[in-house]
């Protein structure tokens, strides 16, 4: 009796302690979530390197990590540099012209000549419908381009999480293995499972991150390629929206589509349909094709779970949570399969709906 209630008694304290570890250290847990992910993508470099510098694992963690500043983080550091100062242009012009922006609105009557029919017909407010639309025009403007301001807000801890990572990131390349090893170990379910559920976390996050991010790449690139030949404004700055857009599981309609339909409005009627054709026909067809190869097989997951995953992962952990909530969902099914094929009853044994009548 009194051994168990000292191991109830450990058990608890084992509990209350790693819910306040998690507390503690809660705001350096998406540093750590992404020094997981980079260790994972770019283990097997890691293996080529100590391959070469055999006995030297400080030195190939190094030198992957120097690796992936070359290859990732610093080509996207210059890029948000540059968005962020078109995003500042684009700010500051949208803000200084409100009324360039009310005399573009007033211009679309003459632009579009059968408003008049459709006014008439549908017994339309044109002025009521004129200051909505710049009201529009500018509020989204102006939260699409004060966002990416904003990212310069919070430069402190941004700085902290980044160094933080790559920090954490050099000892999980270097010590990922024993780590691991040390979590089976530790961790009271069966190495069997335990390897299981580790391997799928690896083959998700690999197909998640890799996946998605090289489908959003290409859409964005294309997409802004397009977007400087039909001669939209901030073109580099809508492309690299666009290759956030396309995480989402709308996509970059998100970011065409609108530009579709202002297109229309100011009377260039060519451009709204090339930019129409292009973005359904081919933009669109680039996620259908690459997506379910690239994320889909990887992930063994079906469409919809994947769709729900992605969107519960935004609302919970922003935009970290594209990758997040896939994975969640795949532990949890795979989770649950092992539980069935552990307690379930065989599958030639399981009683069928029995039929009525």
């Amino acid at each position: 009796m009194k051994e168990k209630l000292s191991q109830n008694f450990f058990i608890f304290f084992v509990l209350l302690i790693t819910i306040a570890f998690f507390g503690l250290i809660k705001s350096f847990l998406m540093a750590m979530f992404w020094a997981t992910v980079f260790a994972i993508l770019f283990h097997v470099r890691y293996e080529k390197i100590i391959a070469r510098f055999p006995g030297k694992p400080n030195l190939s963690a190094a030198l992957t990590l120097v690796f992936i500043l070359l290859l990732v983080i610093i080509p996207l550091m210059v890029v948000s540099l540059a968005v962020i100062n078109e995003a500042t242009e684009v700010y500051t012009s949208i803000s200084q012209s409100d009324q360039s922006l009310q005399d573009r609105v007033d211009g679309l009557h003459d632009k579009v000549p059968w408003v008049d029919n459709l006014v008439e017909r549908f017994n339309i407010d044109l002025d009521k419908v004129k200051t909505s639309l710049m009201t529009f025009l500018s509020s989204g403007s102006q939260m699409i381009a004060g966002k990416a301001v904003g990212l310069t807000q919070d430069v402190v801890g941004f700085i902290i999480n980044f160094s933080l990572m790559l920090y954490i990131l050099f000892f999980f390349l270097r010590d990922g293995k024993r780590l691991v090893q040390q979590l089976v170990w530790v961790v009271p379910i069966g190495d069997e499972q335990e390897w299981m559920l580790l391997r799928r976390f690896e083959s998700v996050a690999r197909a998640t991150v890799k996946g998605s991010l090289l489908v959003a790449l290409v859409q964005g690139v294309i997409g802004g390629i397009l977007f400087w030949v039909l001669g939209i404004p901030a073109a580099f700055l809508w492309g690299c929206i666009m290759v956030l857009a396309s995480l989402l599981p709308v996509g970059s309609a998100l970011v065409w589509g609108p530009w579709v339909i202002v297109l229309i409005l100011q009377g260039e009627m060519a451009k709204g349909i090339i930019l129409l054709v292009v973005g359904a026909g081919f933009i669109g067809l680039i996620d259908n094709i690459l997506r379910p190869r690239l994320v889909g097989q990887d992930t063994k997951m079906p469409d919809y779970l994947i769709l729900v995953s992605t969107l519960g992962g935004l609302a919970w952990f922003g935009l970290s949570g594209f990758a997040i909530g896939p994975i969640i969902a795949a532990i949890a099914v795979t989770c649950w399969q092992m539980l069935g094929d552990k307690y379930g009853a065989p599958h030639d044994e399981v009683v069928t709906e029995p039929k009525v009548g």
